[in-house]
């Protein structure tokens, strides 16, 4: 059983455990019971209705959050030429070809984000069993192979709080909203915009329920359950 320490437990007892709370609530509510010294960070989990081992269930997509994350995203690109240049002047942090895929080979992974044009990935390819596993190998559905002039678009958009979520193997969704420092109301736009995401990323294979629950959650704070058919109707404006 996981012990939890005193401030834990005293910022438990602010939240009611059987209650589901509107989307505003539930953000305030997240906010006053954080107690960590640094900046915590605002996670929605999302339990699913549907089953992942099935290729029509998958639930997958990349979404924009309105009020950026509050995260400093090191982009790495994997380009050559003409694409290369682009990344570089785009702001890319590491732009390169066979020295960043013997680089990686050898162990290192200290990016956030992966892009690559699709000349690049027979090499990238290479690299599946080390980026994989971290969720940072570049893909098609996560609209992270690109051609070289769509390069800034998305090296700017992961600058301004481009989001990926993927189902796991347990029908979860984990995904990030931002830190405990922003406003009410920038948390909101971008759980909105999160919500409104996932909607649309709904598979032709998913029956019955498809958002079963919703629950937001401060690093090491408790989690505050919100109204999951309230939650599902929220759009950006």
């Amino acid at each position: 059983m996981t012990s939890h320490g005193k401030k834990y437990l005293e910022a438990k007892k602010q939240v009611n455990p059987t209650q589901q709370y509107m989307p505003e609530e539930a953000i305030k509510l997240v906010k006053e019971t954080t107690f960590t010294k640094f900046d915590s960070t605002v996670e929605v989990h999302l339990r699913m209705g549907v089953d992942p081992r099935h290729a029509d269930q998958q639930v997958r997509g990349v979404v924009l959050l309105p009020s950026g994350t509050g995260k400093t995203v090191r982009i790495l690109v994997f380009a050559e030429g003409d694409g290369a240049k682009l990344a570089e002047d785009a702001g890319a942090d590491f732009v390169g070809s066979d020295e960043l895929v013997n680089k990686i080979q050898g162990g290192w992974t200290d990016f956030d984000m992966a892009i690559a044009t699709p000349s690049m990935m027979k090499k990238v390819g290479r690299l599946g069993r080390v980026l994989g596993p971290r969720g940072l190998m570049p893909s098609p559905k996560a609209g992270t192979i690109v051609e070289d002039d769509d390069l800034p678009r998305v090296i700017q958009e992961a600058r301004q709080g481009r989001v990926e979520f993927k189902v796991d193997k347990t029908a979860n969704l984990h995904v990030p909203l931002g830190k405990v420092s922003f406003s009410e109301d920038a948390l909101l736009a971008n759980l909105s915009a999160v919500m409104e995401a996932i909607t649309r990323a709904k598979p032709s294979g998913a029956k019955g329920t498809y958002i079963k629950r919703v629950t937001l959650t401060s690093t090491m704070g408790p989690g505050v359950k919100l109204d999951a058919n309230q939650a599902a109707q929220l759009r950006t404006a």
